[in-house]
């Protein structure tokens, strides 16, 4: 067996960032490579070849792999839908919705299916890059572990710990790691990497040896600032929230004001718009109003439509969005967002809560029925409004009436989809990804008045990635890790 896990002391250290680099630096080195994730926890999730899900990471690191994203990179995915629950996603397909207490005492009857998908991934590649969730040294959810240890011991996969050095108290959670670990446990790990290091690398050589000197790991190098991770996509909101703390309307042009909702789905949507030199992306957090001078409101995905509706409301983001449109603005509601635009929300079987229906936002004269089955599939087809090819995915429960479908967003194969208000200010689709492709995009925004740039969203992407596998190969021992995944623990 040809693999490695890359672990990490905590959630947000990059290990999802690392993973990519190393597909694309031993892509680029000649050898067939398959990203893996056993268990995720996200509500930014990808369509795959199958018409499954899986995390976004997952579909990034395939990208970086150079193959499509296949259900078997990701077979667990969870996404919240509350505080509480999730949906429980298996090789692609909802099999449940779960509170995490159920979730824990049953999550050992997936470990098959996570171990044939694996078997799956090893037997097509040369290398398996297999990511953890959160940190091994959570060490009260060890009991059937799937996400970090518990597979590592299942598939005898050794294992590279990454600490982020940014956060503080890098040596302490690096060895600190090791502590609180069994001991069959900390025997998997066999080195450590320092992420995103800001200044002089050289300044952390005698924290290396201790570490070292500590754990008994060999250190596989310090990792600088990547800057450009900014241009790819995120899984976790985690980066979202950091990056508003950071930036606030710091662009001027075409200004779109996006309501950060409590339960966003999908949100790197919004990412080839941001990167748009006339284009100000201003997410708005609960508390703060929808800026008076925004040109467009765009309504994101949510995964708890209904739940998320009231904290719009809640958040006095309907007063603001009515002021909006009085002024002549444009809206836009994609998914979750288009289902809040129509006149009602009927949950007749409770899937997101207890069984009701409730007032939309009045925009679109559509209604929506929340439904068991699940709409997952990607899509090409054309922009009515600028005649303009498009290609995307849906992902989403439920189907949405009315007849303000008689006036469709878009055009896809041999149905219309989506629904536009009579004076064409109010929009509404399913479509997810639509903005990654260039022509639309371009389209879109003239129709708004903004002559775009040629961006190239998907060149500048994998750019981006050849620049990360070569940064990882300018700091990393990447000989060594290699050696490292062709031997058996």
């Amino acid at each position: 067996m040809t693999a490695l896990m890359v672990q990490g002391t905590g959630s947000d250290v990059g290990k999802s960032l690392i993973v990519a680099g190393l597909c694309r630096a031993f892509k680029n080195r000649g050898l067939t490579v398959r990203p893996f994730k056993p268990q995720n926890m996200s509500n930014n999730a990808a369509v795959t070849i199958e018409d499954g899900e899986i995390g976004r990471a997952q579909w990034l690191q395939a990208a970086a792999s150079g193959v499509p994203p296949s259900v078997h990179m990701n077979p667990v995915l969870l996404k919240p839908e509350s505080e509480t629950g999730a949906q429980v996603i298996v090789q692609g397909n909802r099999v449940a919705t779960l509170k995490a207490r159920a979730y824990f005492k049953e999550r050992a009857k997936y470990l098959p299916a996570i171990l044939e998908s694996f078997e799956k991934m090893r037997n097509e590649a040369d290398l398996v890059l297999v990511e953890g969730a959160g940190s091994p040294a959570e060490v009260n959810l060890r009991r059937n572990d799937l996400a970090n240890m518990g597979f590592a011991r299942a598939v005898n996969m050794p294992v590279l710990l990454v600490g982020d050095i940014h956060r503080g108290g890098v040596i302490a959670s690096l060895v600190g790691t090791k502590a609180v670990l069994e001991a069959d446990d900390a025997a998997m790990i066999r080195a450590f990497l320092i992420n995103n290091f800001h200044g002089d690398p050289s300044l952390f050589e005698d924290g290396l040896s201790i570490i070292s000197e500590r754990t008994g790991w060999f250190s596989a190098g310090i990792v600088p600032h990547f800057p450009d991770a900014a241009k790819l996509p995120a899984e976790d909101a985690l980066a979202l929230d950091r990056s508003l703390r950071h930036r606030k309307g710091d662009k001027a042009g075409f200004r779109i004001a996006v309501p950060r909702l409590s339960r966003l789905a999908n949100f790197d949507d919004l990412d080839p718009l941001r990167l748009e030199e006339g284009v100000d992306v201003v997410f708005v957090r609960a508390g703060e109003p929808l800026p008076g001078d925004a040109d467009l409101v765009l309504i994101p995905g949510s995964k708890s439509t209904i739940s998320d509706l009231k904290d719009f409301r809640k958040a006095g983001w309907d007063v603001d969005l009515a002021a909006h449109v009085r002024r002549g603005g444009h809206v836009l509601g994609l998914c979750g967002g288009f289902q809040m635009l129509g006149r009602k929300i009927h949950d007749p079987d409770g899937i997101e809560g207890p069984a009701e229906s409730v007032v939309g936002l009045g925009y679109l004269d559509v209604e929506t029925v929340l439904t068991q089955s699940k709409a997952l599939r990607t899509v090409n087809g054309r922009h009515l409004a600028s005649d303009t090819a498009l290609s995307g995915y849906e992902m989403h429960l439920g189907s949405t009436e009315g007849p303000d479908c008689a006036r469709p967003f878009a055009r896809i194969e041999d149905r219309d989809e989506g629904a536009v208000s009579p004076d064409r200010h109010i929009a509404g689709t399913y479509l997810h990804g639509i903005f990654s492709g260039d022509a639309f995009r371009k389209a879109f925004l003239k129709s708004h008045g903004v002559a775009a740039a040629d961006l190239g969203y998907t060149h500048l992407m994998d750019e981006t990635l050849d620049r990360l596998a070569e940064h990882l190969e300018h700091n990393v021992a990447l000989d060594r890790l290699l050696d490292l995944a062709r031997r058996e623990v």
